[in-house]
């Protein structure tokens, strides 16, 4: 088999593989769908266990779903395939976030725990996380790299330096003091070697004293010496060969790490690398001679389809007006352009179905007319309302005054539904059953295309054809009917000013937002801003790069504001550029600390949130990152913080946040480490989705040891005791770990590790001149969060548990009580 051979049936084959992924996922979509809508409507449930079972369950099946789609789209090369997995991938993260909202609503809680369901669907934990999709960034790369070079260009000409994540702070010495410095150093380090080499030499002194103080051994027998060799020899190689095997089958079990090996990856890593990237390749060739294709195509059928188009509509509506003559005994009225013009025409009625809506049209002003004639008559506006609440009732349920909804939990109404089985149709309409043999390079299909673009020219072809028909339909009525045509007009021109007038009652009405910086393009903005430190580029983070509790991968922001709340030291500020990294975001820091001197007055700084805000909708998706957000919301600002004005926003960020409207991607996320110092009613009203990161926990700990030793250098052998690390750090963060290992692993005891393995004595100093969050400082944070309106409807819940199970138990012991009562009869009776 030749090379060319070769590469054609490994294509042959992952196109395969990702066309029967495909199959597989709306397959299971299906099945799901069936689910989500049942023949019979279900009864509301009042169990709320059974309903978080069964959110919990969908959630998950929409997931192992999402996971399918989001590899399908990365990977498959058919563009028209490709837009129709966007469709349905679409819908599904919107049900995805549908269903993580339902079940925060359930459980008053944003940690959720699956582990029943887990084992119902034999699924691992694994199976939990969210995968970011990769057209995120991929699909705007262009645009982010051009983005990312005029960000650099407008700080290197505004003479900024980037800022490092770390500063380290420099102090200025004089000469005689740096040489003074200087010689301290250099007299320790020659008295350690002195002290050193001095330790030598006694030690060898020692060693030559103790053999001369030996008795001269006596001489062997050869056969004898080398029996005592054997001996010693053997007893060596099987202690060496049992510690080695204890070692593996313990590297087995998981109880001791394997010890770190240069990870590279292996051939066929690199192979299916290569492979992803020459997909991707292909994925940008088969889409411009698809967008190619279709202005081509278009034109064809244009210039090809577009007289015979215009012939048969003109026929058919001509056709339709005479009928109508027929039917009615005048000309009708072409429907406006809004009604949809000659679509309204083609719906395949009759002439005496037009004549029977027309009159139906008559009689509905005439009713119309006669109810504005009991208006003037002075009828009672009671009557009226309750007229309107009436047909309100009847409208809403249709049910009567005796009749009662039945209490319980019911799956509300989906905006993503819709989508998902509109896809789900298109899918099986046009790709189930269609034969992609013989299309081995996976390019566009030219009929699907040519139906498309059919579809839009008779589009064009019909508006411009309304616009000749209707001019028709008027010379018609002139030359037939001019006297019934003057009426017309005139009633037309009274309606003319009728609508004027309204016109100027809803500009009344409307106010439009004062735009500040209209006579200011986008650049400069972007480049005030900038030089200002408000636009900062976000670091280059990944979301898996934060180890830490699990459940905060799952979380989805539902809503324009997001906190993140929790200790310091846990990674949230690393989570706000996490993600502005994943999702091609901006950075905007508008902290109190970076407010403090810049743009002073109300008015200036009302300049300043309307041209983030602005820049931030134009570029979007962008992050506005708020830090410290508790000194916007103090309760009372501290004597050392007056200066710094940290409550300037309070006001402005509630009036500018009502502006950004859903289709906005702008979003607002605070962190805070001491959230209980703010007012709590205007900050929860400010930030409505609240997240609490806790310290990890013993697993998390285990985990993030290990990962930040291997990421260091470190070499984990059994000496390093990562259990015992784990269970010493309880109360020590993400942070805590990752300094402690930063000072352990220098470049010198890393060069150390082969004569002198790495243990867990030696992050033990580090640990503990760090203060690790003591139990007072969660409790705050535990009772802070129960504050909140999420934690007050949880607490309310759980009250409302634990009275029903009192008076379960109430009522137990009354019915034993009646029963011994009874009994109690039963035997005086006998006696």
């Amino acid at each position: 088999m030749t090379t060319s051979e070769h590469n054609k049936s490994q294509r042959r084959g992952m196109v395969g593989s990702y066309t029967r992924m495909w199959v597989q996922a709306h397959g299971a979509l299906e099945d799901l769908l069936v689910d989500e809508h049942p023949p019979t409507a279900p009864r509301p449930l009042k169990d709320r266990l059974q309903v978080f079972q069964g959110l919990a369950t969908f959630y998950l099946k929409y997931l192992q779903i999402f996971r399918s789609l989001e590899a399908v789209y990365d990977q498959i090369v058919h563009p028209q395939k490709r837009r129709m997995v966007r469709h349905v991938l679409d819908g599904v993260m919107g049900r995805i976030l549908e269903l993580k909202n339902e079940m925060v609503e359930l459980e008053f809680s944003e940690f959720h725990y699956f582990d029943d369901v887990l084992q119902d669907l034999k699924l691992t934990p694994e199976d939990l996380e969210v995968p970011i999709p990769q057209y995120f960034v991929r699909e705007k790369m262009r645009v982010l790299r051009d983005r990312q070079k005029m960000l650099a260009h407008v700080m290197a000409k505004g003479g900024h330096i980037e800022q490092v994540e770390q500063e380290v702070s420099v102090q200025t010495m004089c000469l005689e003091e740096a040489v003074r410095v200087l010689q301290v150093c250099e007299r320790a380090r020659q008295g350690r070697l002195r002290h050193r080499f001095m330790k030598e030499i006694r030690q060898a002194e020692e060693e030559g004293s103790q053999a001369k103080s030996q008795t001269p051994i006596s001489t062997l027998d050869p056969d004898q010496a080398a029996t005592c060799i054997q001996k010693v020899w053997r007893g060596y190689s099987q202690r060496k060969r049992t510690r080695r095997e204890r070692l593996e089958e313990m590297i087995f079990l998981g109880m001791v790490p394997p010890e770190q090996q240069q990870q590279r990856p292996s051939v066929a890593q690199l192979k299916a690398q290569q492979v992803e990237t020459t997909r991707r390749l292909v994925q940008e060739e088969n889409e411009a001679e698809y967008q190619r294709a279709l202005v081509s195509i278009k034109e064809s059928v244009r210039a090809v389809d577009g007289p015979d188009l215009r012939e048969t509509l003109q026929e058919q509506i001509r056709q339709w007006f005479i009928e109508c003559r027929d039917a009615t005994g005048k000309f009708p009225d072409f429907p406006n352009a809004e009604d949809g013009g000659s679509t309204a025409i083609f719906a395949q009625k009759t002439p005496d179905q037009v004549a029977a809506e027309l009159a139906a049209k008559e009689e509905e002003k005439k009713r119309k007319d006669n109810i504005n004639k009991d208006k003037k008559g002075g009828k009672d506006r009671k009557d009226q309302k309750k007229d309107k609440k009436r047909r309100s009732k009847q409208k809403k349920g249709g049910k009567e005054e005796g009749e009662e909804e039945e209490k319980g939990w019911k799956m509300p109404p989906s905006n993503f539904l819709p989508t998902v089985v509109e896809g789900n149709k298109m899918y099986k309409d046009v790709w189930q059953g269609r034969d992609e043999t013989q299309n081995f390079l996976q390019r566009f299909d030219a009929q699907l295309v040519r139906e498309e673009k059919r579809l839009e020219v008779e589009e064009e072809v019909r508006v411009q054809v309304d616009e000749l028909m209707r001019q028709e339909v008027k010379n018609l009525k002139l030359a037939v009917d001019r006297e019934k045509g003057k009426k017309k007009k005139k009633g037309k021109k009274g309606g003319k000013k009728k609508k004027k007038k309204g016109k100027k009652g809803s500009k009344k009405k409307k106010k439009k937002e004062k735009d500040l910086t209209a006579d200011r393009t986008l650049e400069s903005l972007y480049e005030e801003l900038v030089l200002e430190g408000f636009l900062i580029r976000p670091l280059n983070i990944k979301l898996s790069e934060y180890i830490g509790s699990q459940s905060v991968h799952q979380k989805a922001p539902l809503m324009k504001t997001l906190l993140l709340a929790g200790p310091g030291g846990v990674g949230k500020r690393m989570l706000v550029h996490a993600l502005c990294t994943e999702t091609g975001a901006n950075l905007f820091n508008l902290s109190p600390r970076n407010l403090a001197g810049k743009y002073p007055g109300r008015s200036c700084l009302q300049y300043l949130l309307h041209m983030v805000f602005k820049v931030a909708r134009q570029l979007q998706p962008s992050v506005i990152w708020i830090g410290d957000a508790e000194k916007t919301f103090y309760k009372k600002v501290p004597k050392l913080e007056k200066e710094m004005e940290p409550k300037r926003l309070k006001k402005d960020l509630v009036k500018v946040l009502k502006s950004v409207k859903p289709e906005d991607r702008v979003l607002v996320v605070g962190t805070s480490r001491r959230p209980f110092d703010a007012d709590l009613k205007p900050f929860c009203k400010v930030y409505r989705k609240i997240i609490l990161i806790p310290r990890p926990d013993y697993a998390s700990r285990l985990v993030l040891w290990r990962e930040l030793l291997c990421g260091g250098g470190a070499r984990l052998t059994p000496n390093l005791d990562l259990s015992s690390l784990a269970k010493v750090t309880d109360g020590y963060t993400q942070g805590h770990i990752l300094q402690a290992v930063r000072q352990v692993l220098t470049p010198r005891r890393l060069a150390q590790q082969t004569t002198r393995p790495l243990t867990a004595e030696e992050f033990i100093p580090p640990l503990a001149r760090q203060d690790p969050v003591y139990k007072e400082e969660e409790e705050a944070f535990k009772m802070w969060y129960g504050r909140t309106p999420l934690g007050k409807k949880r607490a309310r819940a759980a009250k409302a548990i634990e009275e029903e199970g009192e008076s379960g138990k109430d009522k137990d012991k009354r019915g034993t009580g009646r029963k011994t009562g009874k009994e109690e009869k039963s035997k005086k009776n006998n006696k």
